[in-house]
């Protein structure tokens, strides 16, 4: 076969390339409508998620929203609800409403001062919002971080606001703008300690930065003008770190290196000698430094002691930066604004500095009369407009002080600032009458809003009437009035009382004239009831220096019978009192009887039932017996004769005792047989430092002694646990336990409570309070805790964490006690105490009539009632006297009021022959003693003598 010419040969190749072209076009289809395919799907797929994402969207766009409508209306109904507005404002950043934030921010800045995080939150947004605006809009941020500067001095924020006007320095007088910024910041927070030195280096890189814009490029010759202007840029930078190394600060090290690589010449002697003071000043307050820095949040004992320290170095700058940080973290702690506002008050006294440190005082915290007081002083005392101190005054009625005699104050201090403002040279002026108005306006505003409100009026003594009464009196000798207001004291319940009556005859002796005064005493004479004898000596007094015969005669007339209707009236009431406790004694006379006749009638019947029992039982074993030996009956029944003495006698062993507790075996001896338990001849271990007493276990209690062996292991190595039984070998719900260390008995004492089968376990001290009768047990507070909160109305299924959770939005929680019976059923009450009185007065404020399970709850600040006279230190003699037999435990008196002593015992006090509490010699006196003797010297009885005392009956 010939070989294809050339012309084929290039024809073959052109048709192979052909088909493998078209192969190739063939591939590239098919691989493209899979590529569409493939495209086609995932638009499908991506169509479907997007939905998903949409519906997931607008769902929590939706509950977005319902929660943002919910947080307006609260807010409409309590505008001072702190949380609600930091929760509406973070939801709203997050739907990104610009308009209703800007509205929500507004609206918080100008109730409360913003925290350092949500200023920069809200200045950021600005800034944001303003970088695509005109300049002219730049204002608007400006004057937005003016207002932040002046909420807290925060060295970020200043930081901040520098760093921003830098973007404005290419306007007109942009660069002064920003170097007045910076000289701001450093002042205000260029002592910081920590954080000052970012502001001086802030600072310096600015000016490093225009230095730069000045320098000449290399090789060319600056003019004179350039060379002037290149010198004074050197001299500013110069005079920054010769100004930062002259404060003490945190790595300041650092700042002299960067200052000696800096300068062509090292760093110059008076720089050196300035640093060298500032590192003495530096180590004065390291410790100081370093002790906040590893402290946990608030660090108030760490700032305190800060304070102290500056105050006695004296450095007014130091100080102020010190409360100005020690404010920035307690900002909520009414005591260091008055301490700060006091050292500005009496130190600096600069109207400019003085006035705002009181304003936001009063805005962190307006709860505190006393910080509105120092306001309105201050305000006086830099002569600011009257306009100005009265809106200061409105806004503190609005504040919501925590107790009536709060207002009753803050009147009393705005009334002074009005009685100083009055010229009482002229008869009648504006000011006058305006004071008189406000007096008028105080008295119906204590008596409908603050009564209303606390239940009293917080002037029970008429203060305020009575000041004005004086003022009439003194400066507008206007008697009439005074006396008017007078009367009206007195008929508000203050008639009874001498010394309100003394109050009006000394002003009357100063202002008015004797008839009035004498019929004052009159009148006195009449209505006193705490001390009439005093009233009536004012009154023969005098008559004596001023009255005639006639009016001697009849003040001595009235007062005597005055006297004698009060010494009959007081001899009724001791009579009446008297007899009211002696029908109480009967009622209880009565109902022990009563408790006694039940108790005996339920004895004698299971005395018969046991006696039938008994009797059936012998006839049972009647055939028994006569088929045994002689011999062998007598000898069972002096067993059996001696097993029933000694189980009645031991009252703990036989068929009667608890688990563990065996009875002798049969054979023994008769010494055997009256040998007790090794418990019953103890002690009851009531002086015992080693031991604690435990009560108020439940009856059913199965093994007590393992149980509370098991508990108190823990606490350390235990002796003896020895729990209490009844004759019948019940458990009475009490025991002794006994450790081999004192030292046990502190930790044993905090499971005080500790609930044991569904009751709470009580543990006390083993003290004997008849011995020891100053000796307290009760151990919660009896008087005011200001940082503690009384709750009641609570359902009794609320628990601790449920409470805690309650209260933790407003303050750092320490402990939350639910009070309970001794059963361990709730009362429905519950203490709850904060870090501080701060805390609690806001707790007070915010959580008072709100709604717990539908329960409306009440809540006030802790103020328990005192203790009777029975439980208080000193009061055991005079209760022995009135009850000599009740012998109470560490606990006080039982619930129930029933005596654990038998009532064989209960016996009436007879010669000295019978038993009362002796030894055993006692019952069997040798010749040559006598009852005297016998009773002379008393040995406490143990089990089983009480027992044999018992059987003897």
């Amino acid at each position: 076969m010939a070989a294809p010419s050339n012309a084929e040969q290039t024809q073959l190749q052109d048709m192979e390339e052909e088909q493998a072209a078209g192969m190739e076009r063939r591939e590239m289809e098919s691989d493209e409508e899979e590529d569409d395919e493939e495209q086609e799907e995932e638009e499908g797929m991506g169509e479907d998620d997007s939905d998903d994402e949409e519906d997931d969207s607008s769902e929590d766009e939706k509950e977005n929203e319902a929660e943002i409508q919910r947080l307006e209306e609260q807010l409409s109904i309590n505008a001072f609800d702190y949380n609600c507005h930091v929760d509406l404002i973070k939801l709203l950043r997050q739907e990104g409403e610009l308009i209703r934030l800007r509205k929500a921010r507004q609206k918080m800045s100008e109730l409360f001062p913003l925290t350092e995080e949500i200023w920069l939150d809200w200045l950021k947004d600005e800034i944001r919002l303003t970088e695509t605006e005109e300049e002219s809009n730049r204002e608007t941020v400006y004057e937005l971080f003016e207002r932040a500067t002046k909420d807290y001095i925060c060295p970020d924020i200043w930081l901040e606001y520098a760093q921003y006007s830098i973007g404005g320095m290419g306007s007109p007088g942009g660069i002064d703008k920003v170097r007045s910024i910076f000289e701001r910041a450093v002042t205000a927070v260029g002592l910081h300690m920590n954080k000052g030195q970012t502001v001086w280096e802030a600072y310096r890189e600015f000016e490093n930065a225009i230095l730069s814009t000045v320098q000449p490029p290399p090789g060319r010759i600056s003019s004179r003008e350039e060379q002037e202007l290149l010198n004074t840029q050197l001299e500013r930078i110069h005079t920054l770190f010769r100004r930062q190394l002259a404060v003490p600060l945190m790595d300041m090290e650092a700042t002299y290196a960067e200052y000696g690589e800096w300068s062509e010449h090292g760093v110059p002697e008076m720089a050196m000698n300035l640093y060298k003071k500032a590192m003495q000043q530096m180590d004065k307050r390291r410790s100081f430094e370093e002790s906040l820095l590893v402290a946990e949040p608030p660090k108030m004992a760490e700032y305190q002691t800060y304070i102290d320290f500056e105050l006695k170095e004296g450095d007014p700058a130091r100080i102020q930066i010190t409360f100005e940080r020690t404010l920035a973290e307690n900002c909520l702690v009414p005591d260091i604004w008055a301490k700060y506002t006091l050292y500005l008050d009496r130190q600096l006294k600069i109207k400019d500095l003085v006035l705002p440190i009181h304003e936001r005082a009063v805005r962190n915290c307006p709860w505190t009369m006393g910080l509105w007081k120092s306001y309105l002083l201050a305000l006086e005392r830099h002569g600011a407009e009257h306009q100005i101190v009265s809106e200061v005054f409105e806004k503190a009625l609005t504040a919501g002080f925590i107790q009536a005699t709060d207002y009753v104050e803050i009147w009393q201090a705005y009334l002074d600032y009005l009685r100083r403002r009055v010229d009482f040279s002229k008869e009648s002026s504006k000011e006058l009458e305006e004071l008189r108005g406000a007096f008028s306006r105080s008295l119906d505003y204590i008596k409908q809003d603050v009564e209303e409100r606390f239940g009293e009026s917080g002037d029970p003594s008429c203060i305020i009437m009575q000041i004005w009464a004086r003022i009439e009196a003194l400066h507008c000798k206007n008697m009439q009035k005074a006396r008017e207001l007078w009367d009206s004291i007195m008929t508000k319940g203050n008639a009874k009382y001498a010394n309100m009556w003394l109050e009006y005859y000394n002003l009357e002796r100063s202002y008015g004239d004797p008839a009035h005064c004498r019929k004052a005493l009159h009148r006195a004479v009449q209505c006193t009831t705490d001390y009439p004898e005093h009233v009536c000596e004012v009154l023969l007094t005098f008559e004596r220096v001023e009255g005639s015969l006639e009016g001697w005669d009849v003040a001595v007339q009235k007062t005597e019978t005055r006297l004698t209707r009060i010494n009959e009236q007081r001899a009724k009431a001791a009579e009446k009192e008297a007899n009211s406790a002696r029908q109480e004694d009967e009622k209880v006379d009565q109902r022990r009887k009563s408790k006694s006749d039940k108790k005996s009638q339920k004895k004698d019947q299971t005395r018969t039932r046991f006696g039938e029992k008994r009797k059936a039982e012998n006839n049972n074993y009647q055939g028994k017996w006569n088929e045994d030996s002689a011999p062998k009956r007598h000898r069972g029944n002096g067993e059996q004769s001696r097993e029933e003495h000694m189980e009645t006698e031991t009252g703990l062993s036989g068929r009667n005792a608890p688990p563990g507790y065996k009875a002798a075996k049969k054979g023994q001896q008769g010494a055997m047989a009256a040998a007790q338990k090794p418990n019953d001849d103890k002690p009851e271990l009531r002086n015992d430092n080693s031991s604690v007493f435990i009560s108020n276990m439940a009856y059913t209690l199965e093994e007590p002694e393992s149980k509370l062996r098991t508990l108190f292991e823990t606490c350390g190595p235990i002796k003896e646990v020895r729990p209490v039984f009844g004759t019948k070998g019940n458990f009475k719900g009490y025991c002794y336990v006994q450790f081999e260390s004192p030292v046990s008995v502190p930790e044993a004492l905090k499971l005080d409570r500790r609930e044991v089968e569904g009751r709470p376990m009580f543990v006390s001290p083993c003290v004997d309070k008849n011995k020891n009768p100053d000796f307290k047990v009760f151990k919660y507070n009896t008087t005011m805790e200001r940082h503690k909160i009384f709750i009641s109305g609570l359902p009794f299924s609320c628990t601790k964490d449920q409470l805690g959770e309650l209260c933790k939005g407003h303050g750092t929680i320490r402990e939350v006690r639910l009070v309970t019976y001794r059963s361990g059923k709730p009362k429905g009450l519950a203490y709850v105490e904060f870090a501080d009185e701060t805390e609690a007065s806001q707790a007070v404020l915010k959580l008072d009539g709100t709604e717990v399970e539908g329960n409306k709850i009440s809540v006030a600040i802790s103020n328990p009632p005192r203790r009777s006279m029975a439980d208080l230190p000193g009061s055991s003699r005079l209760m022995a006297d009135i009850m000599p037999r009740q012998a109470f435990g560490a606990r006080g008196r039982g619930r129930t009021q029933l005596s654990l002593l038998p009532r064989s015992l209960h016996r009436q006090s007879g010669p000295a022959s019978k038993v009362e509490n002796g030894s055993a010699a006692e019952l069997e006196p040798g010749p040559g003693s006598s009852s005297a003797n016998a009773a002379a010297e008393t040995k406490p009885l143990s089990n089983s003598d009480f027992a044999r005392m018992l059987l003897n009956k």
